[in-house]
């Protein structure tokens, strides 16, 4: 069994480089590089969408410095449309643009744009992206349309994500185990794997490893499966 999307939460990269004595700056510059082999391997093994935690809400606490270098990385990556469409990858993006600096917010349309009539993956990156932030935006703008009370559908169709389906596994790399604010009401009935690889370290091996590891969880959505003794 294949997982249609997969989301990832990209830990480690700063310690990845601390541990060969290099500047966290140089893990967030070879994270890059691991994202853009998940892709390619995502492409290879049919996943249809890829989701990727690249800046949080609140990731603004970090230190300034290490703000204007991941703008700067996520620059360069904005620069390079046409790899993407070469690829047939279509590319979107997910959170609160309205704070990212204006060049950054400007290429994040055009490439979504530039990229909407490939055919290939999804993928999708979440830029000043947290759950919370998410849903209130939701349940704001559904209040400004005259609403009174929503429905679960209503607020589905309201959320960064409406027209995507939802991850069927969210892989964390790094060894941390928790969501960190990241796509929590779509990952409800997800399968949640937490592996100690840091980030910039996972390589096909490790992605053959999450497939396989997803096919051999039972997915039960609340239910019971085949087998199980009745209530």
């Amino acid at each position: 069994m294949t997982p249609s999307h997969i989301a990832f939460i990209m830990d480690g990269n700063g310690r990845w480089a601390e541990r060969r004595h290099m500047p966290r700056k140089y893990g967030h510059k070879m994270g890059t590089q691991t994202l853009e082999n998940v892709v390619d391997l995502a492409a290879k093994f049919g996943i249809k969408t890829v989701t990727f935690y690249a800046f949080s809400t609140e990731n603004w606490a970090r230190p300034q410095s290490e703000i204007d270098y991941l703008f700067g990385i996520f620059r360069k990556f904005l620069s390079e449309i046409d790899r993407y469409k070469q690829k047939n990858v279509k590319l979107r993006f997910i959170g609160n643009l309205s704070r990212l600096p204006e060049d950054v917010r400007d290429a994040c349309v055009e490439m979504t744009e530039r990229t909407k009539e490939n055919t290939g993956l999804n993928v999708v990156i979440a830029l000043n992206y947290g759950s919370w932030e998410e849903v209130t935006s939701a349940v704001n703008r559904l209040l400004q349309s005259g609403k009174t009370s929503v429905s679960e559908e209503e607020i589905k169709n309201a959320l960064y994500t409406h027209d995507l389906t939802f991850p069927d596994v969210v892989v964390r790399t790094g060894g941390e185990v928790r969501l960190s604010n990241f796509l929590l009401l779509q990952s409800a009935y997800a399968e949640l794997i937490f592996t100690d690889t840091l980030w910039p370290d996972f390589d096909e091996k490790a992605f053959v490893g999450v497939l396989d590891e997803y096919s051999s969880r039972v997915r039960k959505y609340g239910g019971l499966k085949k087998g199980d003794a009745k209530a």
